[in-house]
């Protein structure tokens, strides 16, 4: 599964940065016109609402988690959040709290 979780890590940075780095190439830093365009549409804004409502469900999960299963190195997930999104903090912490495998590779699993 750790390595499912990282092509999904791969793929969760990939995607949603290939989309946006285009944008933020041709508008820059343009903070008004990002969120203009987030409630243009309805469609535009379910998606963004859907992921706002998941990035919550994910730290209340973590938060949740960490009580029964500490994982080390959870800053980055919250980081990866908010740099890139869900699609890539996800996939982060499934890999992060996976155990370490048979070749000594750490999934981040606290003591």
């Amino acid at each position: 599964m750790k390595t499912l979780y990282l092509i999904l890590c791969l793929l969760g940075a990939s995607v949603p940065l290939g989309l946006f780095l285009p944008w933020l190439g041709q508008h820059g830093l343009n903070f008004p016109l990002l969120i203009q365009q987030v409630w243009a549409s309805p469609v535009a804004a379910f998606a963004w609402a859907d992921v706002g409502v998941s990035a919550l469900a994910l730290l209340a999960f973590m938060a949740h988690d960490n009580k029964r299963r500490p994982v080390r190195h959870r800053g980055w997930v919250v980081a990866a959040l908010c740099l890139i999104g869900q699609s890539l903090a996800l996939p982060l912490y499934l890999w992060l709290r996976e155990p370490v495998d048979s070749h000594g590779v750490d999934g981040g699993k606290g003591s």
